[in-house]
C-alpha cells in the first residue's frame, strides 16, 4: 500500500513537472506569435512524451546518486522518497501560483535531501562520491547552467541580427517563427528527456526499496510509460502562469531572440542529460531568455528576474524543509498511518493553492498580456506565424 501511495505521488510530481515547466520550451514561441497557446502545449506533451523514452541517465543519478542506499532500505527509504515528493510538488505549486519559474528538478532534490537528512542525519547524503554526488552533479550545474546559457544565448542573438540586418523585417520575422517551431520543439524533446527521468528514478528508488528491483537491475520499460505520460498530460495543460512570466516579464522578445534562447537551452539540455546531469531545465532556459535581452540590448526587467533568482535560492532548502516536516510527521504517527497523513496534507495543501489561484486566473486569454502593458488584439494573441 505504502508503495502505491508513493508511486502516484512519484506521478503527480511528474505531472506539475510538466505544466510548471512547459514555459521552458513554449513561452517565446508564444509570446512572439509562432505558435498559439493551445497547439505550443500540445506539441510539447507529444514530444515530452518521446524525449522520456531517449535516456535513462539522468534516472540513474537520482536514483542512486542522492541517497546512500546501504543505510537504510524497506518502509524507511519508503517513507523518505514520500515525504522528499511532497516537498517537491508543495514547493513547485507554490511557485506556479506565484508566476516564478523555478527549478522543479531542485524541488524534488531538495525535498528528498531533507527528508533524507531529517532520517539519517548529513552524512546519509552522498554530498561527494566517484561518480560525482550532489554537489558536483546537482549543485555545481545550478551554479554554472543559467550563466552558460546567458552568454552563449547573448552571444547568439547579436549574431543573429548582426547576419540579417540587410534582410526585409517581415521576411525575416515569418522565417524566425517557422525556425522557433523547431528549436522549440527541440527543447520539449529535451526536456522529456531530462526531466521525465527524474521521476523515474524516484519510483525506480521506491522499487528497490520495496524490495521489487534491485539497485543494479535496468530501468523497467512500464516506469518509462508512466513518467513518459505524466509528464506530457501535465506539459498540455500548460503551466500558463509561469509561461507568461517567461514569455512576457523578463525581457520583450522577438522570433530572432526565441530562436536563439531555444537552440541555446536545447543545446545545454541535451549535453547535460548525455552526461547524466540532472540539469534544472527552468534556470537554463530562464537564463536563455536573459541573454537575448542582453545580447539584443532590450530592455530586461531586474526586478523580476531578482524574484526569480530569489525563488531559485530558496527552492533547495525550502523544499527540503517540508521534505523533513513530512518525514518527521510520517515517522511520529508511523506506519501506515502516517504516510495517509501526510498524504491528506498534500491533498489538502494543492487543492488550497489551486483554489487561491482561481482568484487571478491565466490561460489562454491573458498569457501574453503582462500586468501594466497595453493588452495585445486577438490578431496578435492567435497569430501562427
Amino acid at each position: 500500500m505504502v508503495l502505491l501511495i508513493v508511486i502516484i505521488t512519484a506521478l503527480v510530481f511528474d505531472f506539475t513537472n510538466g505544466f510548471h515547466d512547459a514555459a521552458n520550451a513554449m513561452a517565446t514561441s508564444i509570446a512572439t506569435g509562432a505558435l498559439r497557446p493551445r497547439v505550443a502545449v500540445a506539441l510539447s506533451g507529444v514530444l515530452n512524451l518521446i524525449g522520456a523514452f531517449l535516456s535513462v541517465a539522468v534516472a540513474a543519478t537520482v536514483a542512486k546518486g542522492i541517497v546512500k542506499l546501504d543505510e537504510v532500505t524497506g518502509h524507511d527509504l519508503l517513507v523518505i522518497v514520500f515525504a522528499g515528493l511532497v516537498g517537491g510538488i508543495l514547493w513547485n505549486l507554490l511557485t506556479w501560483l506565484l508566476g516564478l519559474p523555478s527549478s522543479s528538478s531542485h524541488a524534488l532534490f531538495g525535498g528528498i535531501i531533507g527528508s533524507t537528512i531529517a532520517a539519517l542525519g548529513w552524512s546519509g547524503v552522498i554530498w561527494s562520491s566517484d561518480s560525482g554526488g550532489v554537489l558536483v552533479k546537482i549543485v555545481l550545474p545550478a551554479l554554472l547552467a543559467p550563466v552558460i546559457a546567458a552568454g552563449v544565448a547573448a552571444v547568439a542573438t547579436f549574431l543573429v541580427y548582426r547576419i540579417t540586418r540587410g534582410v526585409d523585417a517581415d521576411k525575416s520575422t515569418q522565417g524566425f517563427r517557422w525556425g522557433q517551431i523547431g528549436s522549440a520543439s527541440l527543447v520539449s524533446l529535451a526536456h522529456g528527456t531530462n526531466d521525465a527521468q527524474k521521476t523515474m528514478g524516484v519510483i525506480f528508488l521506491a522499487l528497490v526499496a520495496h524490495g521489487t528491483l534491485d539497485k543494479d537491475d535496468h530501468m523497467p520499460l512500464w516506469v518509462m510509460a508512466v513518467c513518459a505520460v505524466a509528464i506530457a498530460l501535465g506539459t498540455y495543460l500548460g503551466g500558463w502562469r509561469i509561461i507568461r512570466t517567461m514569455g512576457k516579464g523578463l525581457v520583450e522578445i522577438e522570433s530572432p531572440q526565441g530562436m536563439a534562447a531555444e537552440s541555446t537551452s536545447a543545446a545545454i539540455i541535451l549535453t547535460s542529460a548525455h552526461f547524466g546531469l540532472p540539469l534544472s531545465t527552468t534556470q537554463t532556459a530562464t537564463g536563455s531568455i536573459l541573454g537575448t535581452g542582453l545580447g539584443k540590448g532590450a530592455e530586461v526587467r531586474w526586478g523580476v528576474m531578482g524574484r526569480m533568482a530569489v525563488a531559485w535560492l530558496l527552492t533547495l532548502p525550502m523544499a527540503g524543509i517540508v521534505g523533513a516536516i513530512c518525514w518527521a510527521i510520517a515517522h511520529f504517527i508511523g506506519g501506515l498511518p502516517g504516510v495517509l497523513v501526510v498524504f491528506a496534507i498534500l491533498i489538502s495543501g494543492s487543492l488550497g493553492i489551486y483554489l487561491w489561484s482561481r482568484r487571478d486566473p491565466v490561460g489562454t486569454h491573458n498569457v501574453n498580456e503582462w500586468p501594466g502593458d497595453a493588452p495585445r488584439s486577438a490578431s496578435e494573441q492567435n497569430h501562427a506565424g
